[in-house]
């Protein structure tokens, strides 16, 4: 594959063109750059643009509320669950293989969730393309990263990327009210099984196989001990969300994913051919980018989450009005992602990651000023330019992970790089939500809320900056 980038003609000369000039990319460059984040947009799609359809699709259905909880659960624990595992697959037997494999599976299961007749069949396709998901994510990432070198080619593409996967949250969560009011709740996932449909028709002409050299044993024991932690985890965090912490059947999942993946790692020390490199977990910018990475998204989907119960319960907005806030905040990720590669460029992803964290961190810290009779235009613009810093830190902690890192092994960062995404997704709601229920009303919950997420940002951020100052 060609990939064009501006010639020079010493070391000093590259560096700056690499800042000055923006990197070209070949027509064969862009369709597989196309190809591979329209896959990434349409697994974000998937996260959000079934939640303002529930209640519809619940009455369809007959989906009680455990049931509506489980259409969530259902996606969110294979998708966590089988990260990392089909991270190593693919770069042991073919990322593309698998990719192709992914996109059928989710494709499918999407007509299936459309077509569905009754709850079982529905909670099926969800659970399926939940699988699709877990396959389609790391080796999508893994398939960009091989193809586009470390450098201001790998920066823009993991720009582009970043932004279509922040902006797929948000579409989502527009798309879903308008098309659930206009064509019905099936025409969510009717979405899904057309979008899987055209980059399935594309990929297989565009992407080329990408594999390790060698051929070791896949490692059983560490595979299935954390799969299985994985899965504990998300459905312990994905159930408390709904019910809280005092459940049986959450502290016993909870317990039993620190067990496993507590017994994964001795099982890692001892292993010849292990899933997971215990030493590149050692490594700085693994340890220290994949903090950054969890934090980002944890924190961000939770105050995301408070501000729409903020607006439409507190402040009355109807949810079009709603959508409209958050349609800016997607507008504003777009601008940052054409200007996140740059910003790297000129200091480095380790330094952007930090900043970014810092200035989530500052701005999520003004939503302390909002009022419990006033604050859309607060809330709008300060969520809006702390997205903007949400975008460069997805894109810069991507970057951290994954440099440095050989080709041999970039199913595995990039794995890692999705699960931290995953459980971000996954554990910051229920873990702040219980301060949310603990406060005398919504508005004293949505403030302890965005102080807390506020405080932990900036620490993270303190805490990325020293640690990797040293990497």
């Amino acid at each position: 594959m060609a990939i064009e980038t501006p010639p020079t003609s010493a070391p000093a000369a590259a560096s700056s063109a690499s800042v000055s000039a923006p990197p070209r990319l070949s027509g064969r460059a862009r369709l597989v750059l196309f190809v591979l984040c329209a896959a990434q947009f349409m697994v974000a799609l998937d996260f959000s643009v079934l939640n303002v359809a529930l209640p519809v699709l619940g009455k369809d259905l007959g989906l009680s509320t455990t049931g509506l909880q489980w259409a969530v659960t259902a996606f969110a624990l294979p998708s966590g669950g089988f990260l990392l595992l089909f991270g190593r697959i693919a770069d042991l037997y073919g990322r593309r293989r698998l990719f192709l494999v992914g996109l059928t599976v989710f494709g499918a299961s999407s007509l299936l969730a459309t077509l569905a007749w009754d709850p079982a069949s529905f909670l099926a396709g969800r659970a399926l393309q939940g699988l699709g998901a877990a396959v389609i994510v790391p080796t999508g990432m893994s398939l960009l990263t091989t193809t586009f070198p470390e450098g201001p080619l790998r920066d823009r593409a993991l720009g582009i990327s970043g932004t279509l996967l922040s902006l797929g949250f948000t579409v989502g969560m527009v798309a879903g009210g308008v098309l659930t009011e206009t064509l019905g709740w099936r025409s969510t996932m009717g979405l899904l099984a057309v979008a899987s449909a055209v980059v399935l028709t594309l990929a297989p002409k565009v992407l080329a196989e990408s594999r390790t050299t060698d051929r070791p044993r896949l490692d059983v024991p560490g595979a299935v001990s954390v799969t299985g932690g994985l899965l504990a985890l998300v459905y312990a965090l994905s159930t408390a969300a709904e019910r809280g912490f005092g459940g049986v059947d959450v502290l016993v999942t909870l317990a039993l994913g620190v067990v496993l993946l507590s017994a994964f790692v001795v099982v890692e020390s001892r292993s010849a051919a292990p899933l997971v490199s215990l030493p590149m977990l050692r490594r700085r910018t693994v340890a220290f980018g994949n903090l950054g990475g969890l934090v980002t998204f944890s924190m961000m989907s939770t105050v995301v989450f408070v501000l729409t119960l903020y607006l439409q319960e507190v402040l009355d907005l109807s949810p079009f009005a709603t959508g409209l806030v958050f349609g800016v905040q997607g507008v504003m990720s777009v601008v940052a992602g054409m200007y996140a590669p740059k910003l790297i460029g000129r200091i480095g992803a380790r330094r952007t990651l930090a900043l970014s964290l810092i200035g989530q961190g500052l701005f999520i810290g003004v939503l302390l000023g909002l009022g419990p009779e006033s604050g859309v235009w607060l809330a709008t613009a300060a969520v809006s330019v702390a997205s903007m810093f949400h975008l460069g830190a997805i894109i810069a902690y991507g970057l951290t992970v994954t440099s440095g890192v050989p080709n041999e092994e970039q199913g595995l960062a990039t794995g890692l790089v999705t699960t931290t995404q995953q459980v971000g997704l996954t554990v910051g709601i229920p873990l702040l939500g219980v301060l949310a229920t603990t406060q005398d009303t919504l508005f004293d919950g949505v403030r302890t809320v965005v102080a807390v997420a506020g405080a932990v940002l900036l620490a993270a951020g303190a805490a990325v900056a020293a640690g990797l100052r040293r990497s």
